[in-house]
């Protein structure tokens, strides 16, 4: 029935030391005012406030008689209490968990809502206790951001005698002519009674036939959930986008008692089935490479998000080939899930735990995944419910102490209390309630050979000191090919364009707070520092494209070599992230005010679905060196393409060394396969460019790589040479050293008196350089002797 919503007028609120048991003064004094949706620290006088806030709010309410009253709260960060006409409704936990409370009885004509509102600031991080996600402890939130407040509608509802508060539907199974779908509706009656279901499933985004069912069932009184299953003739698949359409159904079931409308509900449902074979996915049995991204909260200010707002972050991400958003450890605006089914983007549902937590947690957590599931279950955009990202020992990723990193490696490879007993449990719960959806335990979980089987995985290498360097992914790879099935996050931090830093940095690089940026932007300073010199940058331009290059560059080396090993084992490639969720100095590829940087652009093309390109392996060339260079090419469109390849190396003065072509045909959703291979001789010092141009399905893809060539090589053995040479250099200095002091104390002090003094060291150092030469080599003996 159409809700009557309580929060198109103005509330009061208040900040409390204490509650009150919902007894508080009944003038205006001392109370503000805010519209709702809201966080309270959006309000002016607010802005710092965390811990605990009272809203009250005064309204007339409808009042039908033989009808039932339903108030209804869609979100409040975190705890809550709700008074109504001085009536205690009950104790409420869970940010994202709608709770209704039947006021029937309780209604006057001029009522008084209060609702206690907590959510303080967590300062044990290693063992929180909210369930909140990335809002409460997070390295790419501003820390400084508290998001108690009631952030979504608060309403009231009524129905007939009988309520009818939930609808969940199921694909259990699709054949060629149809599609077997379990409901569940959840019911609440006055008395025990036969009511009449009336379903009505409708084309809701495409041209398609109607199609109506009934059935009767007797119900005996007070809460009943109803289980059964209907077929739909002729179904229209939901898709996603890069595969098909999303083909929606609006799906209606009307509870009938005694020949009239007691209640009332419609759900968007898309007919589709979801699958992870060893991590490679499959969508309506249809195999499907999953490139994707890490989506963090669409707004810090998660009361804020629109729909336009979530619309807008979905086509930049279908414009870069994604078909998948990682909802990284919170639980989205509703806003989000409806535009993910309109678009044909498929979502990894973290359930909001980052990091650690104590083990109290464990009575509570339950409850709030099985309101998690049955909250977004309908949405055929959801396709993996993960219950933890990264259970392991972090409280700041920036701190790179030797015993942090100790915790942080027991953590990962020998025990975890959160993810060896905790997730684990959680996890079975899941699939328990669940059995459409795949079922992650923990995100981030390494394959480790006779202890853990692993999970999706996460690597920083080229980032965080602790994994080393970008090379490093290489031995991963190929030595533990397990820990690449999946991989959900990598990347490094760039500034945003000039425009958008311009708005919370001044343009002298001089004048900007380093701290403030680390402190409330999550700059990372001291992890960039580590990989090249950006404090050497004399103009913020130069620093935004050095930082945006690195960036660009390394998610390029990762999706390089997890395209080369599509299928083979790789079924997922997910970035870290898409956007900000304020204004910050992150991982994103898009900014805050949603302006791209250079690193969405190159996502875009390492995201295309015929895709040519290279693998260098070496950070850098010496001076000499034979560099050849494999060229790749892959297919993830489901159909076969022609292609032209033609790839070309200039050196550092941009002369054109060499270049190779080739055309060919791939097989639709093919592999990686290796087409030909460019060598050239590293002559010069500098960069030299490899420039692969692809043309294929209409469209051209220009990939573009550096090479860095250094000095020249040494000759083989140099190690004991050098060893060598130095030596003598350092005997001379010594010998050298005390003929200066035995000049001061009456020596001549000339230069004839001087060599005559180094002569026996000249001599020794030859004999020794002598001997550990070759024979031919007589240039530096001569050399020796002139001295």
């Amino acid at each position: 029935m159409h809700p009557y919503d309580l929060t198109a007028t103005p509330w009061q609120l208040r900040p409390v030391e204490r509650f009150n048991y919902g007894l508080y003064p009944l003038d205006d004094q001392g109370w503000l005012e805010q519209r709702l949706p809201a966080h309270w620290q959006q309000h002016p006088a607010l802005r710092r406030h965390t811990g605990r806030t009272v809203y009250r709010h005064r309204f007339d309410a409808p009042h039908e008689t033989r009808r039932r009253y339903w108030l209804r709260a869609e979100g409040i960060f975190y705890w809550s209490r709700i008074y109504l006409n001085g009536y205690d409704l009950g104790q409420h936990e869970g940010y994202f968990i709608p709770q209704e409370h039947e006021v029937t009885t309780l209604l006057r004509e001029q009522n008084t809502l209060i609702i206690e509102v907590d959510c303080p600031e967590e300062r044990r991080k290693s063992g929180k206790r909210m369930l909140t996600g990335v809002f409460s402890h997070w390295d790419a939130m501003d820390p400084t951001l508290n998001p108690g407040g009631i952030w979504l509608p608060v309403v009231l509802e009524h129905s007939g005698p009988v309520r009818l508060s939930h609808v969940h539907l199921q694909t259990e199974q699709i054949a060629a002519d149809r599609a077997v779908i379990a409901w569940q509706a959840d019911l609440d009656a006055l008395a025990a009674l036969e009511v009449e279901l009336r379903w009505t499933i409708a084309p809701a985004n495409f041209a398609g036939e109607h199609h109506a069912l009934r059935m009767t069932q007797r119900l005996r009184g007070g809460a009943e959930r109803l289980r059964g299953r209907f077929t739909l003739p002729q179904p229209q698949l939901w898709w996603t986008h890069d595969l098909g359409q999303p083909n929606l159904y609006h799906v209606t079931l009307e509870i009938y008692c005694l020949g009239t409308l007691s209640d009332t509900r419609t759900v968007r449902f898309g007919v589709r089935t979801f699958e992870l074979r060893n991590f490679i996915a499959y969508l309506n049995g249809v195999r499907l490479l999953i490139k994707g991204n890490n989506y963090p909260p669409t707004d810090a200010r998660i009361a804020c998000v629109t729909p336009e707002m979530v619309r807008r972050d979905l086509e930049l991400a279908r414009g870069c080939h994604l078909n998948l958003l990682r909802i990284h450890a919170h639980v989205a605006h509703p806003a989000l899930y409806a535009a993910a089914d309109e678009q044909g983007i498929l979502l990894w549902q973290d359930f909001p735990m980052q990091w650690t937590y104590r083990r109290t947690v464990a009575r509570h957590a339950p409850r709030q995944v099985a309101a998690m599931l049955r909250l977004l279950g309908n949405h055929p955009s959801v396709a993996v419910w993960c219950m933890h990202n990264e259970p392991i020992f972090i409280t700041d990723t920036a701190d790179e102490r030797i015993i942090t990193g100790l915790r942080v490696y027991f953590s990962v490879f020998v025990w975890s209390w959160n993810r060896d007993v905790l997730d684990r449990r959680l996890a079975r719960l899941a699939r328990w309630l669940d059995a459409t959806h795949p079922v992650i335990s923990n995100s981030g979980e390494y394959a480790v050979p006779f202890w853990h089987r692993g999970n999706d995985t996460h690597f920083y290498f080229g980032w965080y000191i602790i994994y080393g360097r970008l090379q490093g992914f290489d031995v991963v790879a190929r030595r533990f090919p397990r820990n690449i099935r999946f991989v959900t996050e990598f990347g490094a931090q760039s500034f945003p364009n000039k425009e958008s830093c311009l708005r919370f940095m001044p343009e002298r690089l001089q004048a900007i707070d380093w701290k403030r940026l680390q402190q409330r932007h999550s700059f990372q300073p001291n992890v960039m520092r580590h990989w090249y010199n950006w404090q050497g940058n004399r103009s913020l331009d130069a620093l935004i494209e050095q930082t945006q290059r690195y960036q660009s560059e390394l998610n390029r080396y990762y999706i390089d070599r997890l395209r080369l090993r599509k299928y083979q084992p790789t079924g997922g490639i997910v970035p870290f992230m898409f956007v900000d969720s304020n204004p910050a100095v992150q991982w994103s590829v898009i900014d805050y005010w949603r302006v791209p940087k250079r690193s969405y652009w190159a996502l875009r093309d390492a995201f295309s679905p015929q895709y040519a390109f290279t693998l260098i392996h070496a950070p850098q060339f010496r001076l000499g060196d034979q560099v050849r260079l494999p060229l790749y090419v892959v297919n993830d469109a489901h159909h076969g393409v022609r292609y032209s390849l033609r790839a070309v190396v200039t050196s550092p003065e941009g002369r054109r060394v060499t270049e190779y072509s080739h055309t060919g045909e791939l097989a639709a959703d093919c592999p990686a396969q290796q087409v030909g291979e460019i060598v050239f001789a590293a002559e010069r010092r500098g960069y030299y460019e490899l420039r692969i141009t692809l043309h294929s399905d209409g469209q051209q893809l220009v990939n573009t790589y550096r090479m860095r060539v250094g000095r020249r090589p040494l000759p083989r053995n140099n190690v004991r040479r050098l060893v060598q040479a130095l030596s003598a250099a350092l005997a001379m200095l010594r010998l050298s050293s005390s003929a200066m002091r035995r000049g001061a104390s009456g020596m001549p002090k000339n230069a004839a008196s001087i060599i005559t003094a180094l002569a026996p060291a000249c001599k020794q150092a030859r004999a020794r350089r002598a001997s550990a030469m070759p024979p031919s080599a007589t240039r530096g003996t001569a050399t020796c002797a002139r001295v």
